[in-house]
């Protein structure tokens, strides 16, 4: 595993499964409320209820005109921006504060995030594994995880966020060259 830090890239290990290595400002209690909190998950990534037990719904309310307001999104990205789009998952694991597992809209896409107390900062490892079928979405999954934990950053060190869409973009070119084919 990489250094990490939070310009450092996603790896992508195997086929299908990529991961994103953060030192976030702690403490973990705190990360683990924006991971979980519909609230606070809404001011970084998406808003929604994670029920709290193994086999419990989570929800996905991405509406990214609150993440990104008067930002212009791709067209492809234009539902996303607004109206917005809302869909379920599924809970695999709620170990508070340390592991957060959940399908991410279908069964075979799946995001664990693990914490880990490092100091006065928390680890985060956000691993995504879908089947490896959908390789031409790697690049997408990882700009987006990317560009999301900016904004997680920013909320967590109280710091002006970046531009969502255009730290995408950015993202979403380099991912292009890095991502397995």
């Amino acid at each position: 595993m990489t250094t990490p830090n939070n310009d450092s890239d996603a790896e992508f290990p195997v086929r299908g499964e990529l991961r994103i290595v953060r030192l976030l400002p702690g403490p973990i209690e705190r990360v683990w409320e924006f991971l979980t909190d519909p609230e606070k998950r809404a001011r970084w990534f998406a808003g929604g209820v994670t029920e709290p037990k193994a086999g419990g719904k989570v929800v996905f309310a991405m509406h990214h005109a609150k993440l990104s307001p008067g930002e212009q999104p791709p067209e492809r990205f234009a539902h996303v921006q607004d109206p917005g789009v809302t869909f379920e998952g599924r809970v695999l694991r709620y170990e508070p504060p340390h592991v957060l597992s959940y399908t991410f809209g279908e069964d075979n896409s799946q995001v664990t995030f693990e914490l880990t107390p490092q100091g006065n900062q928390v680890l985060l490892v956000l691993t995504h594994r879908s089947t490896g079928e959908d390789i031409a979405e790697q690049s997408n999954y990882a700009s987006g995880w990317h560009t999301h934990f900016s904004l997680l950053v920013a909320q967590l060190a109280g710091t002006p966020p970046p531009q969502f869409w255009a730290t995408h973009a950015r993202l979403h070119a380099h991912y292009a060259q890095l991502a397995p084919r």
